[in-house]
């Protein structure tokens, strides 16, 4: 399938993989700075221990002499053999130690080192078995015993000595066999003797390649490791960052010099607590106490502006951290960074407050609130760690803004930040969503009687004059309450059933609180359930039009019709205006349905008598919205009808708002020639002063002040 590979390609493979074996035993040149390494530190543990190899095989030489002579007076020979022989020993194990420890030779390559080491072990391998044959030789006994055993044990301390080099240890191998070879000749213990090698190189090769894995391994962690240190080093010596650590209690156990010399003047800041050593940014708003409270709270905290605590702030450096666990959830302190903001503090600063705080009250803005939220419900400090929402609205703030000027509702709004941080305090996060919308962020706090006494104590004192350019004001505040995790294991959840108890509340007459309960989202989901419904039933068309007769007492004759919108149910069956037009009124469908209304109601009068008239409900929603007069003079043009067979029933909540733009209305709706009613007078804000200034041409009273007039007994 292949063609073979042409005969230089070949042996220049083949040279490849020889230089591959000899690099893996570090006998070739091109290994790299990371096995030069390993194998220079494999010379330095042999060079530590061949003082002790070489002793050893002096002295059992020497032994072996001593055991010669005893045991064979007239074997000169024998002598002279195993001097010869221990000579040899001891000059190869001289080389060895010569190539190791001392200094001239250490500045040879590793590979060379290595090439002199194996050479010297086969050399010694080859003299130990030499010298192991001619001991065995000796006529049996003690003495031959002993010679073989102080021969065995200097071919072991040899083969120990040597086994950090891989190299040396198939040397000393390839020596023992070669010369076993020899001496005994292509036999049975030469065929045993092959075999045992076979296996060394086997073992000796899997271990070089481990070593191989093993020194890769440690030198790339190694590596890591220095790069680590040294930009860690670089990082804080040299540029504008630094690191801290604090235990459980918020005492320092690590902090970089270079800001614990500017904080402390002997530069000891370990055992120091966090706070001591440094302080919030007075002038920024929003920033009191708030290192303390995620201290206490247990919380992440990023980017504050702090200062030497006991200097002047000469120095500003900005701050993070976030609290520790053990793997099993147990908290065990804060770890953090900082940096130098000495230089760009102000532009810095600004950008901070921009993001992160409300430019009116100096409070938290609505994003930082929910990041404080998340964080807090994210903290793994524990098994159960409750937090608890408080989601607030100011009572007749609008007439406030309506009557004063926004310039005073915005000083109020800055007066309510004030008595809101005062009375929450360190317990919590205090943050303005936008408008007259506040929210509070309890960490830890579950108790129901400790969050109404707060909520209560809150309402009060919102509930305390102000003074706004000498004038006395007074609003009021409704509080709804979730608690985590029962109320909503995230954010999403609780500020939504928070939301729900602070619609009760309102619901409740305002100025109270309300802890979030089940049937309040039961109450929210059947609400949403009706205005889906009502989607679907505005774009199927499925309202009809019902007509009360209008009949004038004096000549028993019908005068006119009032237009009353019925909606049939599939499911629910007939629904009740009084159920559905606040939802239509909450989800923006009022006007859609008002307009089907009109238009309706004016087609149908289109086929009455020229003389019945037609009334039609406007809502307060679609009063205020300009576009109405048009939609008015479209209705009428599209019918047919006169503009004065169109009377437009309106309720007392269009006062609420008195504003010039009501009066405009007013004017516009009489210059397309329609008729104008007061509808249900007396059950809202009846007042007969705007009677005087509103050009109504009817005033329909409420049926609760009339009904039962004429029975006897009624005063």
């Amino acid at each position: 399938m292949y063609a073979p590979l042409p005969s230089a390609d070949r042996r220049a493979h083949h040279r490849q993989s020889h230089l591959a074996s000899r690099g893996l035993f570090g006998l070739a040149a091109d290994g790299g700075d990371r096995l030069t390494d390993l194998f220079v530190l494999k010379l330095t543990q042999v060079a530590a221990v061949w003082p002790f190899a070489l002793a050893v095989q002096v002295v059992a030489c020497g032994l072996l002499v001593c055991l010669t002579a005893i045991g064979d007076a007239s074997g000169h020979a024998s002598i002279t053999a195993i001097v010869a022989h221990g000579g040899v020993v001891a000059l190869a194990s001289l080389l060895v130690f010569v190539t190791l420890r001392l200094p001239h030779t250490e500045a040879l390559a590793p590979h060379r080192r290595n090439w002199i080491v194996t050479a010297c072990a086969a050399i010694m391998g080859a003299a130990l078995t030499s010298l192991l044959w001619l001991v065995t030789s000796t006529p049996d006994g003690p003495v031959q015993f002993g010679s073989a055993i102080a021969v065995a044990g200097m071919i072991g301390i040899t083969a120990v000595s040597l086994h950090p080099i891989r190299a040396a240890i198939l040397g000393t191998g390839a020596g023992l066999v070669l010369t076993l070879v020899i001496l005994a000749g292509f036999a049975i213990p030469a065929a045993i003797a092959l075999l045992f090698f076979g296996c060394l190189i086997a073992a000796t090769v899997s271990l070089a390649r481990i070593d191989h894995v093993l020194e890769l391994d440690r030198a790339t962690a190694s590596n890591e490791g220095r790069v680590a240190i040294k930009m860690i080093a670089e990082f804080e010596g040299h540029g504008a960052g630094w690191f801290w650590e604090a235990d459980r209690q918020g005492r320092v156990t690590y902090l970089s010099d270079k800001v614990a010399r500017d904080l402390v003047p002997s530069g000891d800041a370990v055992g120091q607590m966090l706070t001591e050593l440094f302080r919030m940014d007075s002038d920024a708003p929003g920033t009191e106490r708030t290192l303390a409270f995620h201290i206490s709270s247990r919380t992440s905290f990023s980017d504050y502006s702090v200062c030497a605590a006991a200097q002047d702030c000469e120095r500003w450096w900005s701050i993070s951290g976030r609290p520790i666990v053990d793997d099993l959830g147990r908290f065990q302190g804060f770890i953090g960074s900082g940096s130098d903001l000495t230089e760009q503090r102000k532009s810095e600063a600004e950008i901070t407050r921009l993001a992160l705080f409300d430019g009116l009250t100096g409070l938290a803005n609505r994003q930082r609130m929910r990041i404080s939220l998340e964080k807090t419900l994210v903290q793994n400090t524990g098994p159960y760690r409750a937090t608890s929402l408080f989601l607030m609205d100011l009572d007749r703030f609008k007439a406030v803004n309506d009557t004063l000027g926004h310039q005073a509702g915005d000083a109020l709004l800055q007066q309510v930040a004030q008595r809101l941080q005062r009375g929450v305090g360190d317990a919590g996060l205090v943050g303005r969503l936008g408008g007259d919308e506040f929210k509070v962020v309890l960490p830890g706090i579950d108790n129901r009687d400790t969050l109404a006494v707060l909520s209560r104590d809150l309402i009060a004192s919102l509930s305390q004059p102000y003074f706004i350019s000498g004038t006395a004001v007074t609003i009021g505040c409704s509080i709804g309450i979730a608690i985590a995790p029962d109320d909503g294991e995230d954010s999403e959840t609780l500020v939504r059933n928070a939301d729900l108890a602070l619609y009760a509340a309102k619901g409740d007459g305002r100025g109270v609180h309300r802890f979030f309960s089940e049937d309040m989202l039961a109450g929210a989901r059947t609400r949403k359930l009706l205005e889906d419904d009502l989607r679907v039933a505005l774009a199927d068309g499925a309202f009809h039009l019902c007509y009360q007769p209008v009949v004038n007492t004096e000549t028993v004759r019908i005068v006119g019709y009032e237009a009353l919108i019925r909606w049939n149910h599939p499911t629910r069956g007939l629904v009740s205006p009084a159920d559905f037009i606040p939802v239509a009124e909450e989800c923006g469908l009022i006007e859609a349905i008002g307009e089907w209304v009109l238009r309706t109601a004016c087609i149908e009068a289109a086929r009455w008598p020229d003389t019945i008239r037609v009334a039609v409900n406007v809502s307060p929603i679609q009063f205020a919205n300009p576009v109405l007069p048009a939609l008015v003079t479209s209705a009428l043009a599209q019918s047919g009808i006169a503009p004065g067979r169109l009377e437009l029933e309106i309720t007392e909540g269009v006062f609420l708002d008195e504003t010039r733009s009501s009066e405009q209305m007013f004017k516009a709706l009489k210059g397309v020639g329609v008729r104008l009613a007061l509808d249900d007078f007396g059950t809202g804000y009846s007042s007969l002063g705007y009677l005087r200034n509103a050009p109504f041409d009817k005033i329909k009273i409420d049926q609760s002040f009339v009904k039962g007039a004429a029975e006897p007994g009624n005063r």
